[in-house]
């Protein structure tokens, strides 16, 4: 029977490494000292395979990625040192038994070695955010074998199942193991960082932080993932997937470090198991919290989204478009304007179709029609199943008359959605959308949608939209 010996947190940022930062890397001391306490601590379990999980190796939408070569290899020449290169024996009996689990719980895994990388254009070596932790490991110990995963962007429970898979797949094993989920907190403390400061970054990692030393993985595997987005942080689905490997385990951690420089927020913490819980299993508490969060959301439904729901849902179970209920507000049944409908499942955009200009004889009708639309004919996705209706949630924008202004500074991210048109192109952007920071970002976007490369030549509209959740 296998055994787990530990679990941690690493941050990977290059600069700690001495031969990439110099210097510089004296400003981020804390995380040196962290990451060599780690090491040391692994060194002293003295583990036959280490599993990783990171966020920058080869990362799909729809799927969980495994390196599956025998051995496996990187280097960090990107970063400006041409020395340091790795090697890896891969243990091919955990992941095929980690891949076969995964595949019965229906959790699409991307196997990947040199072939599927040349198919399909995915570099198939190490990434950073592997190797750096593993830099400061290799230091103290380096007699182990090592699993290498890279989280999808998949929902966060199938995150947390695939981390139950892993357990799983040791404990089945003959392995003594342990677990190192790589990523680092916000990027946006500052405007030091990479992406611009978000008050939200210092709230996330204030949390995040909390949660580790309490050893709250309950409530990391259900963090709000567009506050994650906002905070600008990378590392909250691998802690997700360790939050599943520790399902049912009662565990002892440590935060050794934390600290903010550069901008982003680098976190230590190391972790041991003490034995089993007793209660049974976390992941039936997580599946609770969102059927309830769900049903809170459908119990405050105003009837424009009301109907956004009853539409899709009518068209997924009958292949028929629903017939404009009688009984609607004089707003729905009389009125004419665009309207956009947007559709998510677990936090994350599944949908979102819309009309400028009014093709419908009423908003209720424009609403049944890009309803529809938005869950079975933006190209982004694939159509949506009925087993999916029930976790699916709902906004309808109706767009105002919209006004060409001169320039850029007549624009507020928050208050004006934007059109940007050149000829018979046109592009399309809500107002108050996550990730669009400035009216640069608005209009750039809206650019890359209508294919439009150049500004010049080009009309801005701005509108107002009424938001419906």
């Amino acid at each position: 029977m296998g055994r787990i010996l530990g679990f941690y947190l690493f941050p990977h940022p290059p600069v700690v490494i001495e031969e990439i930062g110099g210097e510089e890397r004296l400003k981020a001391q804390q995380t040196i000292t962290g990451v060599e306490k780690l090491s040391e601590d692994i060194e002293k379990k003295k583990p036959q395979t280490i599993i990783i999980i990171t966020p920058h190796g080869p990362m799909f939408s729809n799927a969980v990625s495994i390196s599956t070569e025998k051995n496996l290899k990187g280097d960090l020449k990107k970063f400006g040192n041409n020395n340091l290169e790795f090697n890896f024996e891969n243990n091919l009996d955990l992941v095929d038994k980690i891949v076969g689990k995964a595949q019965k719980e229906g959790i699409p895994t991307a196997k990947i070695d040199e072939r599927f990388g040349s198919l399909y254009n995915v570099d198939p070596n190490i990434d950073h955010g592997t190797l750096i932790p593993l830099y400061f490991v290799n230091k103290k110990y380096s007699d182990y074998k090592l699993v290498h995963i890279t989280y999808g962007l998949i929902s966060p429970l199938k995150l947390y199942k695939f981390g139950i898979l892993i357990k799983e797949a040791v404990l089945e094993s003959n392995e003594d193991i342990v677990f190192i989920a790589s990523g680092d907190l916000s990027h946006r403390l500052s405007d030091e960082g990479p992406y611009n400061y978000a008050p939200e970054g210092k709230i996330f990692d204030r949390e995040i932080v909390e949660f580790l030393k309490e050893g709250n993985f309950e409530d990391i595997a259900s963090y709000d993932l567009n506050f994650g987005e906002k905070a600008g942080e990378c590392a909250l689905r691998s802690l997700i997937v360790l939050s599943g490997f520790l399902d049912g385990l009662k565990l002892k951690t440590e935060v050794v470090s934390y600290e903010g420089p550069f901008g982003v927020g680098y976190c230590t913490m190391k972790g041991s198991v003490e034995g089993e819980k007793g209660e049974g299993s976390t992941y039936e508490k997580i599946l609770k919290k969102q059927q309830d969060r769900i049903e809170d959301i459908r119990a405050k439904e105003d009837s424009y989204v009301k109907l956004a729901r009853q539409s899709l849902e009518y068209y997924v179970s009958t292949g028929e478009t629903m017939k404009i209920p009688k009984d609607l507000s004089k707003e729905l049944l009389n009125e004419r304007a665009g309207v956009f409908v947007t559709i998510k499942k677990d936090n994350l955009l599944r949908g979102c179709i819309g009309t400028i200009d009014p093709e419908e004889s009423s908003i209720a009708g424009e609403i049944i029609r890009n309803a529809v639309s938005a869950g079975t004919k933006d190209p982004r996705f694939n159509p949506v199943r009925k087993d999916e209706l029930k976790d699916i949630v709902y906004s309808v924008d109706v767009l105002g008359k919209a006004e060409i202004i001169k320039s850029i500074d007549e624009l507020d991210i928050k208050e004006y959605g934007v059109i940007v048109s050149k000829g018979f192109k046109m592009g399309l952007l809500l107002p108050d959308i996550e990730g669009v920071d400035t009216p640069e970002d608005q209009v750039s976007i809206a650019m890359q949608k209508a294919g439009i490369k150049d500004i010049k030549g080009c009309t801005l509209e701005r509108f107002q939209v009424v938001r419906h959740f």
